[in-house]
């Protein structure tokens, strides 16, 4: 009997922390403004960031045309050529539609294929192409027509070739057929593989922008919104709501392990929901990668919420917390190398130990991208374990339930 007893009351003792957590959690889940601050602004960012950033990389345009000649072989020819360039569309519009365009500044510029384009090709003389524009043409333009040029230029050549091995053979009794063939076969294995490629090395931009910005900025909210609650503490000391707690029974242990429980409940619930949409969205994580992922989500929101209890500890009215909160949050934020990297040597290198959020980082792109595992991300989970802890007990140590008392 003794024995049941003293389970009942150690069960008791656990109980009255978890409802203060599952009560405050639920009016949380009813608060839109902090739904949306907690969830749809993080998302706004990113998709913001991803938008300026990320992406596509090479270049997409589209070539307006106007074709003049009436079933001219080459430019026929150009076309085709130009439809088999990537990422470039053909847009084929009449005169009138083009300069009604250009006018109206809709395009600011437009390729003319002039009625004599295959006609003066066939007799060797120049041909040319009209390129009308505003202005500059844009940046666009400027590509288009360099693109355009470029396919012109070498079909001239391949022509040229034509004209110049026809004269060499002339005398030499190989039919106008066979050299046509030979000359033509020999003109498609270089376009297959040409003789010169040019390589595209991306240099400043991350061409994996998911996985660079996604860990900053799921750290980055989870520890403005957990230190942002410390706001709550303060003006529930300031009330009297924690005092009146106590009046149920409640020791001030309890009291702060339940806040502790709510401050976890919240991070955990706003990182969840985050990892989930990246995994769903982006696909950014195996299955196993997001079960490691959540080890370390715990860990961090666990580091979290005890430094947003001693925030609310020490501040001494709402707005001191919410400064204190903020300034914390920007200086973890640029000191841990959220949204560039932090270079291996120097006085930045050194303070962003100091970041907790440098280990969350680190432990998110060593499971993400590099594929490995826990094992590997050891040092990072025990230094958000460990501020977890010390936290805990700094926070209990400083918890006040009335202003200017315990």
């Amino acid at each position: 009997m003794a024995t049941n007893s003293h389970g009942g009351k150690v069960l008791d003792k656990l109980a009255k922390p978890l409802l203060i957590a599952l009560l405050q959690v639920r009016i949380y889940l009813k608060d839109r403004a902090d739904l949306a601050f907690s969830f749809l602004l993080p998302i706004a960012i990113f998709a913001l960031t991803y938008g300026a950033f990320g992406g596509e990389t090479s270049f997409n345009g589209t070539a307006h045309i106007v074709n003049e000649e009436e079933g001219g072989l080459y430019s026929a020819l150009l076309l085709d050529r130009l439809g088999e360039v990537d990422n470039l569309d053909v847009d084929l519009l009449s005169a009138s539609k083009a300069e009604s365009k250009l006018d109206r500044v809709d395009l600011l510029m437009v390729v003319f294929i002039p009625s004599d384009f295959s006609e003066r090709l066939e007799a060797g003389e120049p041909a040319k192409l009209v390129f009308k524009q505003r202005g500059n043409g844009g940046d666009e333009g400027q590509i288009v027509a360099s693109i355009v040029g470029g396919v012109a230029n070498r079909m001239a050549q391949e022509l040229q070739v034509r004209n110049e091995v026809a004269e060499a053979v002339a005398d030499t009794g190989i039919s106008q057929s066979d050299m046509e063939n030979t000359v033509q076969q020999l003109l498609e294995n270089e376009r297959e593989s040409p003789s010169v490629t040019v390589e595209e090395e991306i240099v400043g931009v991350s061409p994996d922008i998911v996985n660079d910005l996604m860990p900053g900025i799921l750290v980055m909210f989870v520890l403005f919104a957990i230190t942002l609650t410390a706001r709550a503490l303060v003006e529930e000391r300031k009330r009297g709501t924690l005092e009146r707690l106590l009046t149920t029974q409640l020791s001030i242990g309890q009291l702060f392990v339940g806040k502790f429980l709510v401050n976890f409940s919240r991070g955990l619930i706003q990182a969840l929901v985050l990892i989930l949409l990246a995994y769903a969205v982006f696909q950014m994580f195996t299955p196993l990668a997001f079960v490691e992922s959540l080890v370390i989500v715990i860990a961090f929101v666990a580091a979290v919420s005890s430094l947003g209890l001693i925030i609310g500890s020490i501040a001494r009215s709402e707005d001191q917390s919410i400064w204190i909160a903020v300034f914390f949050t920007m200086a973890t934020v640029i000191l841990g190398g959220t949204f560039f990297e932090i270079p291996e040597s120097g006085i930045l290198s050194v303070l962003s130990k100091l970041s907790i959020n440098s280990y969350a980082i680190d432990a998110f792109e060593t499971i993400i991208s590099d594929g490995d595992s826990l094992s590997d991300i050891g040092i990072q989970l025990g230094v958000m374990t460990g501020v977890a802890v010390i936290g805990l007990f700094i926070g209990r140590s400083l918890f006040r339930v009335m202003p200017g008392g315990r």
